[in-house]
């Protein structure tokens, strides 16, 4: 059985910038990294993998210079990393995303069976937690959202007992296998490749597929089969914060000096 972690390489967002000209993202010089969630994802992928024996794979959408997120996958342990990168990919939102990762995935089912495919729940660069549960829809999997805990698996039975983390409070749900799941941080504690792994991993393949492999329709992927886009990216601009008062010594009268000035300001009905 094969579980599947679909992780993807975006900017460092605590270094981003924004060029003022064009209003998109300045990418020269900021270094990419693993999406946080998805470190999640695939730490998880390799504790099933340790525990119950499973083949596991790394599979990621980009551009050539996504292999560096797949080489670290290999270092950590997976079986195989797939890269997904082909022109005709380029520009594509979550929902043409999902078709190409789906197509993918079919593409691993005529060779072994599937059994559950890992998201981080969301990407730090979208903020979507779109492509997750649209590769569930196109597969016809089962969807389990925000999981926290992966509470039992039993493969003879064909089911999965998850614990899902909601506002409040938690949720345990049974489903039926193959599962599409998504993760939350507090799932587990990623993993550090050791230095042989390390070695290992400059020295092994990261396989390529292009549009040749998965044969879609053009005008299913990429810009043209993305029928949401992004027009203009820009920092929002923010008010300057104000102290009042020494709140530490006296928060009575900071309080107060609060009220007046909200009251001033129309921001407080009296």
């Amino acid at each position: 059985m094969i579980v599947v972690a679909c992780i993807k390489q975006v900017p460092d967002t605590t270094q981003v910038q924004i060029d003022p000209v064009t209003n998109t993202l300045v990418r020269e010089g900021i270094p990419f990294i693993i999406n946080p969630y998805d470190t999640h994802a695939l730490e998880e992928t390799l504790r099933l993998k340790d525990s119950h024996g499973f083949k596991a794979v790394a599979l990621s959408m980009g551009p050539p210079n996504a292999e560096a997120a797949l080489r670290k996958a290999l270092a950590l342990g997976v079986d195989r990393s797939i890269l997904l990168s082909d022109r005709v990919f380029g520009g594509a939102d979550t929902l043409s995303t999902s078709n190409v990762i789906s197509a993918a995935i079919r593409r691993l089912m005529d060779e072994d069976e599937i059994g559950i495919v890992f998201c981080g729940k969301q990407t730090i660069d979208g903020d979507t937690a779109q492509v997750g549960p649209g590769i569930a829809v196109r597969l016809g999997f089962s969807q389990l959202t925000l999981v926290d805990r992966i509470e039992r698996i039993d493969t003879g039975a064909r089911t999965i007992t998850v614990r899902r983390k909601l506002e409040g409070r938690y949720e345990i749900v049974e489903a039926r296998l193959p599962a599409m799941i998504t993760v939350v941080r507090e799932l587990n504690r990623p993993r550090y490749p050791t230095v042989p792994m390390r070695l290992a991993s400059a020295k092994a393949e990261v396989e390529r597929w292009s549009n040749e492999e998965l044969k879609l329709d053009v005008n299913s992927v990429g810009l043209k089969g993305s029928p949401t886009w992004v027009s203009r990216i820009f920092s929002p601009q923010r008010a300057q914060g104000e102290i009042l008062g020494d709140g530490m010594n006296d928060p009575v009268a900071a309080a107060l000096m609060l009220v007046d000035r909200l009251v001033e300001g129309d921001l407080l009905a009296v």
